[in-house]
């Protein structure tokens, strides 16, 4: 079975292009399908023994999302051997995943952005960096993976807009001017002193002059939350949400934002439809004198 996770990875990458965290996720959901299997081959599995992982899942206080997660890759890995003549079923097929409640995103107000986006402060090489980083994240809702994959060559700061790619899939996004000023307060003032080899290529690096990674950031953004006083738990998504929120709260069309966040299914983008929509029956509930 190894060799079929192994090609499927291989298929995944170089036909399918997706990305590394969905390829992550695929093989890691598989590869504890094939540890629980033990000696059973590939082609004896039948839609009984995929519910019973699925109640073993459940047994173990795994999540509905993740057991309905773990299906999924399950049923696209099968779709694979399918096509490959690996197997002749998918077993998967008719096994009926768990109703998985959907929870609304959560987003700061506009002045929990404010607070947060103000505490870095612009005395140090890391102020300058931490303040771009967080600027341009609300600024344009990229994924926290997208802006530690970010080249210098990737902004334009005089046209104000930055270029994401993402699975193969590249979109510019604009910026607004604060961002703009933050990106170039670093670049010119603080990028070209932390940078130990010219000729790196990371937008933002980290104190020894290499790419920023996805933990640097997460132990950043952190560290502003404490630093705020703001008691939600914000992650670099608490950002992407954000931002899809206040645009379409200030009138932003749902196209634009599927658009600038790098929605392939317009479906993703509508959640911030039932949010907003949500946040302003709390808003009426709660200032209207007769409701």
């Amino acid at each position: 079975m190894q060799d079929y996770i192994g090609a499927f990875e291989r298929y995944l990458r170089d036909e399918k292009n997706r990305s590394e965290n969905t390829l992550l996720s695929y093989i890691r959901d598989i590869s504890q399908f094939k540890r629980y299997l033990g000696d059973v081959d590939i082609k004896d599995v039948g839609r009984e023994k995929v519910k019973a992982y699925m109640d073993a899942l459940t047994a173990q206080g795994k999540s509905q999302a993740t057991v309905t997660r773990s299906m999924a890759s399950l049923k696209c890995f099968y779709r694979y051997l399918i096509d490959s003549g690996a197997v002749s079923s998918n077993p998967v097929k008719n096994v009926t995943p768990l109703k998985v409640e959907r929870k609304l995103p959560q987003v700061l107000t506009s002045k929990e952005v404010d607070l947060l986006l103000g505490q870095p402060k612009c005395t140090d090489l890391k102020g300058y960096r931490d303040r771009a980083m967080l600027e341009l994240l609300y600024a344009t809702g990229i994924r926290v993976s997208e802006l530690v994959s970010l080249n210098i060559s990737d902004i334009n700061l005089s046209a104000s807009f930055i270029r994401c790619r993402n699975a193969g899939k590249e979109r510019i996004v604009p910026l607004y001017p604060a961002a703009v000023r933050s990106l170039s307060d670093y670049t010119l003032l603080a990028r070209v002193k932390m940078l130990r080899d010219p000729s790196q290529e990371a937008l933002f690096v980290n104190l020894n002059g290499d790419r920023m990674s996805r933990q640097g950031f997460w132990k950043i953004i952190k560290h502003y939350q404490e630093s705020s006083n703001i008691r939600k738990q914000i992650t670099p998504h608490t950002l992407r949400h954000s931002f899809a929120a206040h645009l379409l709260e200030n009138g932003a069309d749902l196209r634009s934002i599927q658009e600038m966040l790098g929605h392939s299914d317009i479906s993703s983008t509508q959640v911030y439809v039932t949010l907003v929509n949500k946040r302003l029956k709390d808003v009426y509930n709660r200032a209207h004198p007769r409701a």
